[in-house]
């Protein structure tokens, strides 16, 4: 069984409209906020809350008692996987109209984006559970526990750091220039302030290394919680994205905390598919290759979002494999693969080439929505490793838990940020090989990730991490950081929303920061929309 911590002994419930709200806020609780953090055994529980945000969007089961009022009413897990992927070669969302995702699928959202909407608010929601969490654990509010609690406690504070750290990296790869509040703004009538991606990228960096330092490390780590290396995994990609924050080059950076997770003690998984089933928990933690997990778990952790929807949204039993293969009851059709990404694969020499063919064109010819078309991927799935189902997914959602960090990026970050900065290349390439001879992939040259392809320098990177790392959420942050997202440099079909792709307005790089959120704080502007 698993071990968890998200089991929630407080009811926290909360309904906003706006970040203001959001950013200065104490949870209504049955009791007041001040009367729980009273009980130094209550602080685990408030940290749970702040976890479990992430992936489930109310107290109830499924997600009633919600803790937002949104547009669609799903998690944090899953507007992040729409905004993160939907508009990418990754993913043809073929529910197009049901799931309201055309503009996201064809890139051409604006300020009233239902699901933009309700990205940008459960970013913030999960930044004011974090602030209030942060409120009550000082050293001056936690003064009067012993000193074993308090220890405890510092721990805990550290994690919730990590965690708002987290939201507000989020926030600021999709919007850039974004409102700002800690735990000492709660309580002000003041609207928060705007903050450049730069000036977030800046406060981040110095959160991530201090709240680091008192993480638990591999050694110590907990199921569940966030180890050190996460913090560290987290700096690694700032860093390497850092010059679309307009934070200059800071590949080096990059470069020494993936190293620092590398020495951790986390190892590759030798068979890929073990990494997204039902017994995924098997493989965190020193020695394994999953660094950071978000649990979900049918008994305690129940989602309609997060990977019930990975794995229930990729079935679809009218024209692919059994929903039995997947240990899913109820196939919720809609989810294809674009064409271009199977394409990267040598399909008969690659574990990562997880897709159903059988009876399937590779490219959807008729359009994004065309069910009959486009292959099918199998790489999530709801079976444990003796092939059992884990679940009722109809009434219980999957037993799956999303891997926020693994090591497999680590090993492909260290490698960019090398070669990007013409530095450590064999050791760069050795982490390359080492990788794909673990998915049984054939091993490349330092010529081949050197390589300017089709105008994008180091374009085998952005393919590799396409193989490596499809549908976990990282796509359009990469395609982004190699200038291909919106640009013409790579076409991918119905980008744009036309059959054969087109390149579209930059501005698209950055979504915008809702019309709601605008009309209720004046000192928050969208400079292209």
């Amino acid at each position: 069984m698993k071990r968890l911590i998200y089991i929630l002994l407080i009811t926290v419930v909360t309904v906003a409209v706006s970040c203001t709200d959001e950013l200065n806020q104490f949870p209504n609780i049955e009791e007041t906020a001040q009367s729980v953090y009273s009980n130094p055994d209550n602080y685990a529980s408030a940290l749970a809350k702040c976890y479990a945000s992430y992936v489930t969007a109310g107290q109830g089961k499924g997600g009633a008692d919600e803790d937002l009022s949104s547009n669609n009413g799903y998690d944090y897990m899953r507007c992040y996987f729409n905004v993160q992927e939907a508009g990418t070669d990754e993913l043809a969302s073929t529910w197009i109209e049901g799931d309201n995702i055309g503009n996201l699928s064809f890139l051409t959202w604006d300020d009233q984006d239902p699901w933009v909407a309700d990205m940008y608010y459960r970013c913030y929601y999960s930044i004011s559970l974090c602030n209030e969490f942060l409120k009550n654990s000082t050293d001056e509010a936690i003064s009067g526990f012993t000193s074993e609690q308090q220890a405890e406690i510092m721990g805990y504070r550290a994690e919730a750091r990590f965690l708002r750290a987290l939201s507000y990296f989020h926030a600021m790869d999709l919007f850039h220039n974004i409102p700002f509040a800690d735990e000492s703004n709660i309580g002000s009538s003041a609207l928060p302030e705007r903050k450049t991606a730069d000036e977030i990228f800046s406060f981040l960096e110095t959160e991530l290394i201090e709240c680091s330092d008192d993480m638990l490390d591999a050694d110590n780590a907990i199921y569940g919680r966030a180890p050190r290396a996460a913090a560290w995994m987290l700096l690694a990609r700032m860093y390497l994205n850092a010059p679309t924050y307009n934070a200059g080059e800071h590949y080096a950076e990059s470069m020494t905390y993936t190293r620092k997770v590398m020495d951790e003690g986390y190892a590759l998984e030798s068979d890929y598919a073990k990494l997204f089933n039902a017994d995924n928990h098997k493989r965190v933690g020193k020695g394994n290759e999953i660094i950071f997990p978000l649990v979900v778990d049918s008994r305690y952790v129940m989602s309609w979002g997060a990977t019930t929807y990975l794995i229930c949204g990729q079935v679809d039993t009218d024209y692919g494999p059994s929903a039995s293969n997947f240990g899913v009851s109820d196939a919720w059709s809609m989810f294809r693969i674009r064409g271009e990404v199977p394409a990267l694969f040598d399909m008969e020499n690659d574990d990562r080439a997880m897709f159903y063919t059988d009876g399937q064109s590779q490219y959807m010819n008729s359009g994004i929505d065309a069910r009959n078309e486009g292959y099918f991927v199998t790489k999530w799935s709801n079976l444990a490793d003796d092939g059992t189902t884990a679940s009722n997914t109809s009434s219980d959602g999957v037993d799956t838990d999303f891997p926020m960090f693994r090591l497999a990026d680590a090993y492909l970050m260290y490698a960019e940020a090398a070669v990007r900065s013409n530095s450590d290349l064999s050791v760069a390439l050795g982490y390359v090989n080492e990788l794909r001879i673990k998915r049984n992939a054939p091993q490349v040259t330092e010529e081949e990730i050197k390589a300017t392809v089709d105008d994008i320098p180091y374009k085998f990177f952005l393919d590799e991490r396409a193989r490596e790392l499809y549908w976990e959420g990282v796509r359009r942050t990469d395609l982004i950081r190699f200038d291909a997202f919106t640009s013409d440099k790579y076409i991918w079909q119905w980008k744009g929303g036309v059959a054969d792709g087109k390149a579209i307005n930059s501005k698209f790089n950055v979504y915008p920061i809702p019309s709601t959120e605008l009309s209720a704080n004046p000192n928050l502007f969208n400079e292209l929309y």
